[in-house]
C-alpha cells in the first residue's frame, strides 16, 4: 500500500514463513496502517537502514540479529559478534537477511525489530 506521496508510510521486512511476521503483518493490517512488505530474505535490510536501525536502538547490534535463527548457531554469531567490528556486522546483516531479526520495520522517523505488541501500540496508535 502506498501514501498519497507514492512512498510507503512503513517498510516491513518479513519473512513469509514466520508466524511473528504474520501477527505483525495482521497487526498493521487492523490498525489500518498503510506498509511495504519487502521479503526478508531475497531482500534484506540496506547498509543504510541497518546503521539507521542500530542507532534507533542505542547502538546494541545484538538487537539485530535473530539470535534464535538456525543459521545464526550455524554460523557462531555469538561468538563472533564479539571481535566483529560495526561495519563488519552491518555487511553480514546486509548479505544475509535470514541474520536480520525481524520483523525489520523502518518509518521515516523510527522503528521497531520483532513484534512485541506493546511497543507496536505505542508506535502505529
Amino acid at each position: 500500500m502506498l501514501s498519497l506521496l507514492g512512498m510507503p508510510k512503513v517498510k516491513v521486512y518479513a519473512y513469509a514463513n514466520c508466524s511473528t511476521c504474520k501477527n505483525a503483518l495482521k497487526f498493521l493490517t487492523q490498525k489500518k496502517v498503510e506498509f511495504d512488505e519487502i521479503p526478508i530474505v531475497d531482500s534484506p535490510p540496506t547498509l543504510s537502514e541497518l546503521k539507521k536501525m542500530l542507532k534507533l536502538l542505542g547502538g546494541d547490534l545484538k538487537r539485530l540479529f535473530n539470535t534464535s535463527g538456525v543459521l545464526y548457531r550455524e554460523m557462531g554469531i555469538a561468538e563472533k559478534l564479539k571481535s566483529l567490528t560495526e561495519a563488519q556486522a552491518l555487511a553480514l546483516l546486509a548479505a544475509n537477511g535470514k541474520l536480520v531479526k525481524r520483523p525489520f520495520v523502518l518509518t521515516a522517523t523510527s522503528g521497531l525489530v520483532g513484534f512485541k505488541q506493546d511497543e507496536w501500540k505505542r508506535e502505529f496508535r
